[in-house]
């Protein structure tokens, strides 16, 4: 089948497309990097002739005005280009317990899902943990001098390469609507898996852990970002994830 991956060299839509690929679809990239802004640009010609459409797309800020304004841009165009296109599958994917907290990045998130629930593209809405390279997404954005400010947060991390396999085989599916919430096998405090990737990379950096402000702060120290008790559970462990993130990169 013809499937368009929306984000598709982003840190989940690089594996998606690698899955769908090795499988045998014929993958069609939408990013910056293929010549594509799903901001301004007609999508039509790129969707014609498309049968699903996995919307991994994603924005790096915790402003929620920022980051609603993309998703509900983003999510119209391809709501609107799909339909035009005869597009008859749309999957998403979100975060996993975020209800309630209409606030930065995750009340954008909960914006973008009202967006795929209210179009006219027939749909399956996926949520997902924070996946292992957080920890690393972490270090980058996180430092402040000679620091890496780590927030609170109590995860139940999921290896992407394992979402993104979920996330085909939802595409070669027929739409099925809120599916169940995929989530690591094991918890984990955000600043251990900081710690242990430092370790693992032999790099001497202190850490100071955090509480962000705000409903968006409280939802991570809370643990409600790990899921619920019967959510789907991937099997990679982040140990197990760091040991072969050499023998991947």
């Amino acid at each position: 089948m013809r499937i368009a991956i929306a984000g598709a060299t982003g840190t989940i839509g690089r594996h998606v497309h690698a899955v769908a690929a090795a499988r045998g679809h014929d993958v069609v990239s939408i990013s910056r990097a293929a010549g594509h802004d799903l901001t301004r640009d007609d999508l039509v010609e790129a969707l014609t002739g498309v049968d699903g459409v996995i919307d991994v797309v994603s924005i790096s800020t915790l402003s929620r005005g920022r980051a609603t304004s993309f998703f509900e841009t983003t999510s119209r165009r391809i709501q609107r280009d799909g339909t035009a296109a005869g597009v008859r599958h749309l999957v998403a994917l979100s975060i996993v317990g975020i209800d309630g907290v209409d606030s930065g990045y995750y009340g954008a998130k909960l914006a973008h899902e009202r967006q795929v629930t209210s179009g006219d593209l027939p749909f399956t809405l996926l949520r997902a943990s924070q996946f292992h390279e957080f920890a690393e997404q972490t270090v980058s954005q996180g430092r402040l001098g000679p620091l890496a400010i780590v927030p609170r947060a109590l995860l139940r991390p999921v290896a992407a390469r394992e979402v993104a396999e979920h996330l085909v085989d939802l595409a070669e599916g027929a739409p099925r609507g809120r599916v169940d919430d995929l989530v690591g096998p094991r918890d984990e405090r955000l600043i251990d898996m900081v710690r242990a990737l430092l370790a693992h990379d032999g790099r001497s950096l202190p850490t100071w852990e955090v509480r962000l402000p705000g409903a968006m702060g409280a939802a991570m120290a809370s643990g409600r970002l790990r899921g619920n008790t019967d959510a789907r559970r991937g099997t990679l462990s982040y140990a197990d994830w760091l040991r072969q993130r050499d023998s991947r990169a």
